[in-house]
């Protein structure tokens, strides 16, 4: 029974959160704080605490929390020193499992690609801002989302991936910058956010600003399904070479993606996930907030150890959908970019929740023993 997530700004009213929308196991616990990473939960923490301007004002749309609930751990978080974080994450949460299916996670990162900030001789490809003319309306056939008004004033879909590609845009001044490789801008994409290095050796950083409200299609997917890559041979660097070694090839695949994102110019210490702060390298996971509070502490025990611990859902993604599906951000530079493309592990997941709040979700108690992360 998903329901569209609603974020309120934190001057607007708050509104009661909906009912959970998914099956919670309670009583799982924690079998004793050594088996935290130190160095991993002073990480989270600080993540925590970036995020509790917003998580003590917003409206969870998972409806498991109320912002109420997180003010005397953020203001408890605030006071702590050097060295708590561990006794901070075992002791003062509830730790919880939505859902039954086991997690899935993978990575993200901060990609860094050429660019410029003005059109020239190897900077052809436009990275657009978001167009005047994307807006939210309701169609001839009662569906409202991203769209456009047609030359009669019917809302209609908007332009896709091909078609800004082919020029839609054009000519409108609404480019931000402009790649040197479009191959490079399109995973850029994927990702939300990136760097460009400039001609200078500066760095523009870039991210997400906006989505067409086209679908987004996995095109590692397309080429597995078609045999142009083998299963378990998708990852990007795989999907980047068949691109190149068939350039019309891969224009049309990237162009079967109908979903285009649209940029602004960040200018702070990083680039800003969905609750408009920045995300922490190893330390921020993007959720589906329909399921997991943004701002919550989340832990994770997978397959990859690499994504083990301790993080804090501060960001979403387009196709992170579903009670247990996580995205790890690893940060910047080829180690990140090499453990980020690699990353697909099943594992389980547990959310660290106020005190008291699964009492009122009038959730089943698990049965059995506790489960240990």
């Amino acid at each position: 029974m998903l329901l569209s997530s609603c974020v309120t700004k934190p001057s607007a009213p708050v509104a009661e959160p909906a009912k959970p929308r998914s099956a919670i196991e309670a009583g799982v616990t924690l079998a004793a704080p050594r088996q935290f990473d130190p160095t991993k939960a002073e990480a989270a923490l600080t993540a925590f605490k970036l995020s509790c301007p917003v998580l003590t004002r917003r409206t969870d749309g998972s409806g498991l929390t109320r912002p109420g609930d997180w003010q005397p751990l953020c203001a408890e978080a605030a006071t702590l020193a050097p060295g708590s974080a561990t006794a901070f994450f075992a002791n003062r949460f509830e730790w919880v499992r939505v859902g039954a299916e086991a997690a899935f996670a993978t990575g993200y990162y901060e990609p860094e690609i050429a660019g410029s900030r003005v059109s020239g001789p190897g900077y052809a490809t436009p990275i657009y801002r978001t167009p005047p003319d994307l807006v939210r309306c309701t169609r001839a056939d009662g569906q409202t989302g991203r769209g456009r008004y047609d030359g009669t004033g019917a809302c209609v879909l908007y332009h896709t991936r091909g078609e800004i590609q082919r020029g839609a845009l054009a000519g409108k001044g609404l480019e931000l910058a402009w790649a040197a490789d479009p191959v490079e801008l399109f995973f850029l994409e994927i990702q939300g956010s990136g760097r460009l290095r400039l001609p200078d050796g500066s760095v523009m950083r870039v991210g997400y600003d906006n989505q067409n409200g086209r679908e987004y299609v996995a095109v590692g997917r397309l080429l597995r399904q078609r045999g142009l890559l083998p299963q378990g041979g998708a990852g990007m660097d795989a999907i980047k070479a068949w691109m190149r070694a068939q350039p019309d090839g891969g224009r049309a695949l990237m162009r079967e993606n109908l979903s285009n994102i649209f940029f602004r110019e960040l200018t702070g210490p990083g680039p800003l996930g969905a609750l408009n702060v920045p995300v922490t390298p190893q330390a921020t996971v993007a959720a589906d907030p329909l399921f997991v509070p943004l701002g919550a502490p989340v832990w994770l025990d997978m397959e990859r150890p690499e994504a083990d611990g301790l993080w804090v859902a501060q960001d979403t993604g387009g196709a992170i959908k579903g009670a247990n599906r996580f995205d790890t951000f690893w940060g910047a530079g080829p180690l990140a970019t090499q453990i980020a493309g690699g990353m697909a592990a099943k594992g389980q997941a547990l959310l660290l929740l106020p005190r008291g709040t699964v009492a009122r979700a009038r959730v089943t108690p698990a049965t059995g023993a506790p489960a240990q992360p």
